[in-house]
């Protein structure tokens, strides 16, 4: 792969720039409910003064190396509804076809040995065929009355970047709200580091993530760049995208998929700052298109 295509791979790719190598000790190993909650409990103060003016909080690290992220949030559904949604492998190919860049998802298998085939490509339009296939293990790795994990990952990406991980943990607060932890990471090799310092020195040197880290003078607030920038901005699109699933379980079926763009597309908007890259209308097109022939008849599992 040559470094102008791993470069817009990286832009586009947050999955491997932004999803998925090693996290923290605290989010690397699989908590249980008691655990959640007590995170819950500590995070109780700084969930009530978020800055996104909901309970939210997102971390992130500035690792070439070892990139990671974190969403801790409380949401307002109940936890069997929660619970049910997330289990199943076809459901997480819903949320990942939010994306701008994800082309196509198709799970293939049965629980407990379930793949998800992903295409990663351009944030424009981008025929599947052309983008960068990546599969990705997908486990429910416990589910209990009171606790949800869940967890994606692949072994090898493109261009030297490997042991991606995504885990999503949840646990009941009371009838009608539940508290998640989302987490990634992931490895680069020489090779991928390289990549993204390129990126980080060209089309990537402008954007900012959601950490202030200082203020000018008219008081406006600098925000976070580099790697932290880039973790902080995949990690709320991929948060964004599980909440635009749940928000739209009780629509009907037929209208379910446009609704979860929309919900996806104007919760992206709220920070364009960060997240803006397309008008809505051609996001709709696009993401019309590529939903239309991954529903095609004769459409491949394997990418």
């Amino acid at each position: 792969m040559t470094q102008p295509r791993f470069i817009a791979f990286l832009q586009g790719l947050a999955l491997a720039a932004g999803m998925a190598g090693a996290l923290v000790p605290a989010s690397a190993q699989a908590q249980d409910a008691q655990t959640l909650h007590a995170r819950h409990a500590s995070l109780q103060p700084a969930l009530a003064a978020s800055p996104f003016k909901r309970p939210l909080l997102l971390q992130a690290n500035n690792s070439s190396d070892a990139p990671h992220g974190d969403v801790y949030s409380i949401v307002d559904h109940g936890f069997p509804t929660l619970s049910g949604a997330l289990q199943a492998a076809d459901h997480w190919c819903d949320m990942l076809l939010l994306q701008f860049n994800v082309k196509r998802c198709v799970p293939s298998g049965r629980a407990p040995e379930e793949t998800l085939h992903v295409a990663i490509g351009r944030k424009a339009e981008q025929p599947a065929k052309d983008a960068f296939p990546v599969d990705f293990s997908y486990r429910v790795l416990v589910s209990q009355p009171d606790y949800l994990a869940v967890q994606m990952k692949a072994d090898e990406g493109p261009f030297g970047t490997r042991d991606y991980r995504l885990t999503l943990q949840a646990v009941p607060l009371d009838k009608g709200h539940s508290f998640i932890h989302l987490s990634y990471s992931y490895a680069n090799g020489l090779a991928a580091r390289l990549a993204t310092q390129a990126y980080l020195a060209t089309a990537g040197r402008h954007k900012v993530g959601f950490t202030v880290v200082g203020r000018d003078g008219d008081g406006s607030p600098q925000y976070v760049k580099g790697m932290q920038g880039i973790a902080e901005r995949n990690t709320m699109r991929y948060f964004l995208a599980i909440d635009a699933f749940l928000d739209t379980l009780g629509v009907p079926a037929p209208q379910q998929a446009e609704q979860r763009l929309k919900h996806w597309f104007s919760a992206t908007e709220l920070y364009p700052q960060q997240l803006h890259e397309l008008p809505w209308q051609e996001y709709l097109a696009m993401k019309r298109r590529e939903m239309n022939l991954a529903q095609a008849p004769g459409a491949p599992v394997d990418l």
